[in-house]
């Protein structure tokens, strides 16, 4: 046990167990010891309705670089921090030796139900490219439902100005992806997307709808998971939704155009994801999204 005040949360050698209302709903593995194809990183698996129900997956067989809940990019200076192939352009998804990792830093607090550290982005030689401060917290919403709070400011650690790019940005059309990013289980039924501007992948990728959720099920157990931005900046960044080929959402740093970072500069996300035990109707999922922003 590690000590946080009066608060412990148990701790295995690379995973704090987290809490809601001294229920186990997600583990944070902070020390990723992956294959450096993957773009190592810190990521949140399993994570789990108050009734116990999984509702991400990890390293999947066909898309092995995604993990959990994370934050990752596909391009950053040039260096791959999602994983997997990267995009060329004129040529398409390509295996490079030019994958990035995310090293852990220092704790500034952890309890049995949050946390908070900085870490370093680095390339394949260790020279640091961004330098992030990210806080996780799980709160409870309702006798139903709880409430996953994530937020990350990423500065850039280099002399010089940083793009952050995705495939979209390099011609892969709705390929916005990178920043905040969920997968979701894999063996999942009856899967339904639905948000402000539509239902289906079709409708809502791509839009800044107010909020996001996907519904599913496995061995009879229906979950759902709403998506929202906590503030106004996050809140302008696009949706990135897959869920024919595999279930994932996403809130988009940069869609079809590069994010520059000057020396020095910075950008901050916050995201509220609440994860639910049953299926949701429109209505409900709405309502589930602003009682998260309004706060525990």
């Amino acid at each position: 046990m590690e000590h946080s005040g009066t608060a412990t949360v148990a701790e295995r050698p690379e995973a704090l167990l987290l809490q809601v209302d001294g229920r186990e709903v997600a583990s944070y593995v902070w020390r990723s010891r992956l294959p450096a194809s993957t773009a190592p990183r810190p990521f949140l698996h399993p994570v789990r309705t108050l009734a116990g129900t999984l509702v991400t997956d990890a390293r999947p067989h066909s898309h092995t670089h995604q993990l959990g809940i994370s934050i990752a990019a596909p391009d950053i200076g040039g260096r791959n921090f999602w994983g997997g192939r990267t995009f060329v352009p004129g040529h398409g998804p390509a295996w490079l030796d030019d994958h990035g990792a995310q090293r852990h830093r220092r704790w500034l607090r952890h309890t049995d139900s949050a946390l908070a550290h900085t870490l370093n982005w680095v390339d394949r030689d260790g020279a640091a490219l961004l330098n992030e401060r990210r806080s996780i917290a799980c709160d409870p919403l309702t006798g139903d439902a709880w409430t996953l709070s994530v937020q990350t400011r990423l500065a850039n650690a280099t002399d010089g100005p940083l793009q952050i790019r995705s495939p979209a940005a390099l011609g892969r059309v709705g390929a916005g992806y990178g920043g905040f990013f969920w997968r979701g289980p894999s063996r999942s039924e009856h899967v339904r997307v639905i948000s402000p501007a539509g239902s289906g992948e079709r409708a809502v990728n791509g839009t800044t709808a107010e909020w996001v959720a996907v519904s599913g099920a496995a061995e009879g157990r229906e979950w759902t998971v709403v998506f929202t931005a906590a503030d106004e900046t996050t809140a302008a960044d696009r949706w990135f939704v897959r869920s024919r080929d595999y279930l994932g959402v996403g809130s988009s740093l940069t869609w079809d155009r590069p994010l520059v970072l000057e020396p020095g500069g910075a950008v901050a996300r916050h995201i509220l994801t609440v994860v639910a035990d049953g299926t949701l109707s429109d209505d409900a999922a709405a309502a589930l999204a602003a009682a998260a922003r309004s706060g525990p």
